[in-house]
């Protein structure tokens, strides 16, 4: 802490600054994805400097984070890329989280305050999903499986499918038109279970939830439209 004291006010503002110009660049690239505006295109760290109005650098940061989370793929000197799922690597990721988010709910503490997140994430996917919000509707839908996740109290699961959202997080837009109308009723049947105390009523219902999200859209790509 005294060496942080040390530092003069210009010297503060040269390590927030930068910290705070990667975050924006992370957070502007990501929901770009997320809302399909930088999709099926290469895009370079020129053009989204421009876009941005930030430097180059903080630009490449976001970009290498976003690699290393699975969403896009970047080649030297020609830019970064969407990732491109096979129907098999959409299957494999839905699998793992399968087996994983039942294992939390096996695992989870169950506690008047998780109860309540999950109860008002619920009513906020209910004002989203009426709105036609699909952009927060998706946020909410990821939230609520974080909170799942948490609730395990096992930081390394929390990480694994923190990393398996991240790159599911690329075609949640097919899966939000694919079955948006029922994950109210998904989350309502999981929330039940908990508040019953039931882990293994808990666990079968995640099954369920993310099976039918699985097989609607492996159905969708196997007629001819790719993962974005």
């Amino acid at each position: 802490m005294a060496s942080f004291l040390r530092w003069g006010t210009d010297e503060w503002k040269k390590i927030l600054i930068p910290q705070n110009l990667t975050s924006l660049a992370y957070v502007s690239i990501k929901r770009g994805l997320l809302e399909g505006t930088l999709s099926n295109s290469r895009f370079t760290e020129e053009a989204l400097s421009f876009q941005l109005g930030i430097s180059k650098s903080p630009i490449r940061e976001a970009l290498n984070s976003l690699q290393n989370e699975g969403l896009i793929r970047i080649e030297p000197r020609r830019g970064a890329y969407l990732r491109i799922f096979t129907p098999k690597e959409v299957h494999d990721l839905y699998d793992v989280r399968e087996v994983l988010e039942a294992h939390a709910m096996l695992a989870a503490k169950i506690t008047p305050d998780l109860i309540r997140e999950l109860e008002a994430s619920i009513e906020r996917t209910v004002v989203f999903l009426a709105q036609n919000d699909k952009i927060r509707h998706i946020e909410e839908d990821a939230r609520f499986h974080s909170l799942l996740a948490e609730a395990s109290e096992n930081v390394e699961l929390g990480c694994i499918l923190q990393n398996i959202q991240n790159q599911i997080w690329l075609f949640r837009g097919q899966t939000y038109d694919l079955s948006s109308s029922t994950a109210v009723l998904a989350h309502k049947r999981v929330l039940q279970a908990l508040r019953n105390g039931n882990h293994q009523a808990a666990a079968e219902a995640v099954r369920e939830h993310i099976r039918h999200v699985r097989e609607r859209l492996l159905s969708h790509l196997t007629k001819g439209k790719r993962a974005l």
